[in-house]
């Protein structure tokens, strides 16, 4: 069950509409949560006022500041007569600016619009996105502009092949969020998990390898762990779904192939070098979608800026 308190909502005053605070405020309605609406201003002239007194610095800050203030309020008034808080912050990193208000405020979501192009299907993540995906320690929702249908279906990305604890871990906790949105939105949950193809390369260079046979291993494997995994959450087994391919070829095909409102991925957060070595499967995942992306991080993450 979902029990949100408080949703952080992600304000772009770029564009024309704000998708993150219509979402925000469509949950909200679900769980009588309270919004919070961010604004991050930063004019970079302001940094090359030199000639300029401190003050008077200030004082234009405070100008931007409060003519954003007024804006923002009116476009809030546009979206609904419920109360919503507004908070301003001057800050020129604004992912930083994100999740320090989101963990200020004890924020149970932060939901943010992702970009999209001219003809409202393909969808940029831009590289605050990408940001609060490594380093947000809460549930990120990014979202497209559209309704969120009754009966629509929502996809668990989740990795039943996987011993690890952590992994596995994340697997059920990507599986319950999945079956709270389910319920909160009267739609339908769908497990997708991905296996690796056979490596031609071993049978390339040793003949008696049957890949036919380990092809048949693998997949058997990951067959049997997603119907271990779906008994224990009562999901039926028309909606478990194993693929052979990469899992951000193979996720993006089924929320194609459902029509997928939503994909619920877990993000690990890795960073650095082992993030520039290794590669993030979830990123890559996330890339590929056209759906709205809720990403979840594994108990206990920290975040490496906060």
């Amino acid at each position: 069950m979902i029990t949100y308190d408080t949703i952080l909502a992600v304000i772009d005053n770029n564009v024309d509409t704000q998708p993150a605070l219509s979402r925000a405020l469509e949950l909200a309605e679900k769980t009588d949560a309270t919004v919070i609406a961010l604004l991050v201003v930063y004019d970079f002239s302001y940094e090359m006022t030199t000639m300029l007194s401190k003050n008077e610095r200030e004082a234009m800050r405070d100008a931007v500041l409060n003519d954003q203030r007024n804006w923002l309020n009116e476009e809030i008034r546009r979206y609904t007569k419920r109360p919503v808080e507004v908070v301003i912050k001057w800050q020129s990193r604004v992912f930083e600016a994100i999740i320090g208000t989101a963990i200020q405020c004890n924020a149970d979501l932060v939901v943010k619009s992702s970009h999209q192009t001219a003809d409202l299907v393909s969808v940029i993540f831009t590289p605050t996105d990408w940001h609060l995906l490594r380093k947000c320690p809460l549930p990120v929702l990014l979202v497209k502009e559209h309704a969120w249908p009754l009966y629509g279906n929502i996809i668990a990305a989740i990795n039943v092949g996987s011993e690890d604890r952590e992994h596995l871990q994340l697997n059920n906790k990507i599986t319950r969020i999945a079956q709270d949105y389910a319920s909160l939105l009267t739609g339908n949950v769908h497990l997708v998990s991905a296996y690796p193809p056979a490596p031609v390369s071993i049978a390339l260079e040793i003949p008696e390898f049957d890949i036919q046979a380990y092809h048949q291993a693998v997949q058997q494997h990951h067959q049997q762990e997603m119907v271990r995994h779906a008994e224990q959450y009562q999901q039926v087994a028309e909606h478990c779904h194993v693929r052979e391919g990469l899992p951000e070829k193979v996720v993006a095909h089924m929320a194609d192939s459902l029509d997928a409102e939503l994909v619920v991925i877990g993000t690990v957060g890795r960073v650095g070098l082992s993030a520039a070595f290794i590669g993030n499967t979830a990123e890559r995942v996330i890339d590929t979608l056209q759906c709205d992306v809720l990403a979840i991080k594994p108990d206990g993450f920290e975040s490496p800026i906060y």
